[in-house]
């Protein structure tokens, strides 16, 4: 298939339409299958997806090296259209606990470091901050980082989960090509004041989460229970009565999906897709099925009824519990 490009913002790459989030792959929503993951990896490079997402805290450094093997065992010349865009900066303890994040100078080139070994690579196309360091101002982080595109190391600057404060004073810095931020029919904050300040600034957004966790997928069921190394274990919207009433609203939305002959998680892709040619929505596939699916949301086409009767079936806010539990909240500066 043909998949359609899109730019990273006036000063990032071109990339495919859709990306690939390989977090999935490293345990974050419980086990998951080595073979299937590189099989998943390398459907996606076959299909024309180009952006594969990771960050270096994913499994400690577990995601990195899948990712390594993935793109040193697909052929040349897919390996050569792949681009790598890595989060970095969080600190995580042998149990998998999150201890805060250092974005320190010293420690952004420390953290480049060892990707470039881990992925096994001369540069990373696009390297971003996982999350603001409270403790270090943004322009001193950019500026590392920007020191690491002069040296070739870097080819370009992202962000993640950052106010409109930081993204302007970021880019008064340096070059910003995008934005890592959740963005989904469930998940719309970033309307009120990020994305404005990103399309004044010519900045692209990246979007995770477009089917929140899986939530809005269509696979999920009640009562359906999760190991406890699942992110959705403790996520407050797979939670008791929030989850009832979040899965009201996916089978409004499946209603309108079944009228247009397409699954739930098509409907709720294309939704992001539909958004502006300056969002490129960011698949969370483990599997090639699932991969398969979401490949399809690029065939749907949402009018203006469509449009609409979404809206209406999800409204913005109608979701019942924050994205993140009150502590991982607490690190968002997009949410202050």
């Amino acid at each position: 298939m043909t998949i359609q490009k899109r730019n990273l913002g006036t000063t990032g790459p071109q990339v495919s339409a859709l990306g690939l989030g390989c977090m999935g792959m490293s345990g974050m929503y419980g086990e998951a299958d080595r073979a299937e993951s590189i099989a998943t990896i390398h459907a996606a490079l076959e299909a024309g997806v180009t952006l594969l997402d990771t960050g270096d805290f994913y499994g400690m450094g577990h995601n990195e090296l899948l990712i390594s093997e993935a793109l040193r065992t697909a052929p040349a010349a897919l390996r050569e259209n792949a681009l790598v865009s890595v989060k970095f900066g969080a600190h995580r303890g042998p149990d998998g606990a999150w201890l805060g994040y250092d974005t320190r100078p010293s420690a952004v080139k420390t953290w480049a470091a060892y990707s470039l070994q881990r992925l096994g690579v001369d540069h990373i196309d696009v390297y971003r901050p996982a999350r603001l360091d409270p403790n270090v101002p943004i322009e001193e982080t950019v500026g590392a980082i920007s020191e690491l595109v002069e040296q070739g190391y870097v080819r370009h600057i992202g962000l993640s989960e950052v106010g409109a404060d930081t993204i302007r004073r970021a880019a008064a810095t340096a070059p910003i090509a995008d934005l890592q931020i959740e963005y989904a029919l469930i998940s719309r904050s970033p309307e009120r004041e990020i994305l404005p300040t990103l399309r004044e600034l010519g900045i692209a957004v990246t979007a995770y989460g477009v089917l929140s966790r899986g939530l809005i997928s269509g696979h999920v069921t009640p009562g359906q229970q999760y190991a406890q190394n699942d992110f959705r274990a403790h996520s407050p919207r797979f939670q008791g009565e929030n989850l009832q009433h979040n899965l009201t609203l996916v089978e409004s939305l499946r209603k309108i999906a079944e009228q247009k002959g397409v699954s739930v998680a098509q409907i709720a892709i294309a939704w992001v897709l539909s958004r502006g040619e300056d969002i490129v929505p960011l698949v969370g596939a483990r599997t090639r099925e699932r991969l398969g699916e979401a490949l399809g949301a690029l065939d749907v086409t949402l009018d203006a009824d469509d449009l609409a009767a979404i809206e209406a079936a999800v409204p913005a806010d109608a979701a019942a519990g924050e994205r993140y539990a009150p502590a991982q909240m607490a690190m968002l500066d997009s949410e202050r």
